[in-house]
């Protein structure tokens, strides 16, 4: 099982939550973070004062899959999120050992297989 947890900004968000729902995928963690990397400070103006911001508003995206799923899940939000710039962002994976259900006391990988596709309402 993998834990994939991405840093992206807002706006990439809606187009990886759609993707990955159509792909059977709906359950997501999101976390608004805000942080820093490679970017320089962005020079932004308040009420006619030059404010350097140094850190930069991200979504924090985690996605628990079955291994055979990792890949798929990675190349979609990499699809949606990279623009080419600096301050795209970052995904992890991470090894999980144990999953289990709290409603049912189901445990392992089978609690995450995919969904059949879900129809988005209109």
């Amino acid at each position: 099982m993998k834990k994939i947890e991405a840093y992206v900004r807002h706006e990439a968000f809606d187009p990886i939550r759609e993707d990955l729902l159509d792909r059977g995928f709906p359950s997501l963690t999101i976390t608004e973070v805000k942080g820093s990397g490679r970017q320089e400070g962005v020079v932004e103006h308040y009420r006619g004062a030059a404010v350097v911001v140094n850190v930069r508003p991200k979504l924090k995206v985690e996605v628990f899959v079955a291994d055979k799923d990792k890949s798929m899940v990675v190349e979609t939000i990499l699809k949606h999120a990279r623009t080419g710039e600096v301050g795209d962002g970052k995904i992890f994976v991470s090894t999980v050992d144990e999953v289990y259900r709290v409603r049912t006391g189901e445990e392992g990988e089978e609690i995450l297989d995919a969904h059949a596709p879900w129809e988005i309402p209109a």
